[in-house]
């Protein structure tokens, strides 16, 4: 029998590497997707296509009913999505407040409901400038805290943790990834913008690796 694990899915880049890591190493993939009320929900469609393709277990839980207690977000409240790079210091306007440590305690929770040892997300070094709950140190503390929260022990797992997003594309194109069929603009229209952040590192990453996106983009 493979290991169960569960993969927090958003339908971005770095969760669809993760997604297809997890599968290529054996393990039987339970995919966790969030509706957080975040501008950018198109993600999920590409997150249910996906799963669906790969005929693995897909759960999308709606906890939209947090955003009242999670307010100053441009991901959820309305703000304008800044552009640019996520190094500059405008960028912290897209951190949601605790919300890794969110998503993770609830994919914790079905793990154990499942049966499943581990629990991955897609952090990486480029997210280290400005989302605390993807830095190493966060990293380390939830590994520790999930270690003993349950009866069941629950592994944190973060494959690309000291890669930046050029890294990961440059694995997942090794991997013969489809990228098409991920999302990762923060304004969620009917086409990318490519002037935000996320926009911006995704561009970053295709060009580095002399790679064409196959996103269709507004400018």
């Amino acid at each position: 029998m493979s290991e169960k694990v569960v993969v927090i899915y958003s339908g971005g880049m770095d969760s669809f590497t993760v997604l297809n890591l997890a599968i290529q190493q054996g393990f039987e993939v339970y995919a966790l997707s969030f509706n957080y009320g975040q501008r950018h929900v198109k993600e999920l469609e590409y997150a249910k296509s996906v799963c669906q393709g790969l005929n693995i277990p897909h759960k999308i839980v709606d906890i939209s009913a947090i955003n009242q207690l999670l307010a100053g977000s441009s991901l959820t409240d309305d703000i304008d999505i800044p552009e640019g790079h996520y190094e500059e210091e405008n960028m912290k306007s897209t951190v949601v407040p605790n919300r890794n440590m969110i998503l993770l305690s609830l994919a914790v929770g079905y793990a154990v409901s499942i049966k499943a040892n581990k629990v991955f997300y897609g952090a990486h070094a480029g997210d280290h400038a400005i989302y605390p709950d993807c830095r190493p140190e966060f990293v380390e503390k939830m590994k520790a805290v999930c270690a003993i929260a349950d009866y069941q022990p629950i592994s944190i797992e973060t494959p690309f943790l000291n890669d930046s997003k050029i890294d990961i594309l440059t694995q997942g194109l090794k991997m013969g990834l489809d990228y098409s069929q991920t999302w990762t603009c923060y304004n969620g229209r009917e086409q990318a913008c490519g002037k935000c952040g996320a926009c911006t590192e995704r561009l970053e990453a295709f060009k580095l690796n002399n790679a064409v996106d196959p996103l269709t983009y507004e400018s």
